[in-house]
């Protein structure tokens, strides 16, 4: 599934599909669910800006906006980025807040068993690939590299990484390898220094995600260079 950035003719009917998708997914679990779909709906629908996907904002005003303290915002976010929604565009610093980015196609497939619920309409409208400029003619592209195979751990996270996005996978994901599992860590071995500060800055919350669907007792990652 593609998901076509919310920008353009079209951008306000993907908006509203993205916001109902939300809100239909927290209607159907419990009070928690709701609550907490609640809120990232409040993070999107006031301080989200769809054109370079970026939240800008501090826990503080976080906190204001949900009525509760930095505590729980501190928790709350930390969930979102376990689940993949969210991730760390720029850290806060010294007179500036942090920058998040959404994980757009990641919200959707985590909704997408409630997309006949919405109506036939919506679930076909999802499913559609986004129309390609014809003016550009796409360069070829390699074979696709199968995931690798098994019951372990780690070969259904590679599996799971594989699916969500082929090309990132083949270009960053292939090359890890799992060291060590234990005491709610992973620790990953990436190839060189800059594959790993590259996918441990940019892609972590993405493996972490992934895990988190495999072995739900992993809650923290490191990615370490081989020797």
């Amino acid at each position: 599934m593609q998901v076509a950035k919310p920008v353009g003719r079209n951008a306000p009917a993907l908006k509203y599909d993205i916001l109902s998708a939300l809100a239909v997914h927290a209607l159907s679990g419990d009070k928690h669910r709701h609550r907490s779909i609640l809120r990232i709906i409040t993070l999107i629908t006031t301080r989200y800006n769809w054109r370079s996907n970026e939240l800008s904002i501090g826990r503080e005003e976080i906190a204001r906006l949900w009525s509760v303290n930095e505590r729980t915002v501190k928790r709350e976010m930390a969930k979102l980025r376990s689940a993949g929604w969210i991730t760390v565009k720029r850290p806060a610093a010294r007179g500036r807040v942090a920058v998040y980015e959404l994980d757009l196609k990641q919200i959707m497939l985590d909704t997408a068993d409630i997309w006949p619920v919405i109506g036939a309409d919506f679930q076909d409208r999802m499913q559609q690939e986004p129309a390609q400029d014809t003016n550009v003619v796409p360069f070829q592209t390699k074979p696709a590299i199968p995931p690798p195979q098994g019951e372990d751990v780690w070969a259904q996270v590679q599996s799971l990484l594989h699916g969500r996005d082929p090309e990132l996978w083949s270009s960053w994901f292939q090359h890890l390898n799992e060291a060590e599992r234990a005491g709610g860590q992973a620790t990953l071995i990436a190839p060189s220094r800059f594959m790993a500060d590259y996918i441990a800055q940019k892609w972590s919350g993405r493996v972490l995600a992934a895990y988190a669907r495999v072995d739900p007792s992993v809650r923290v990652l490191r990615i370490e260079a081989a020797e």
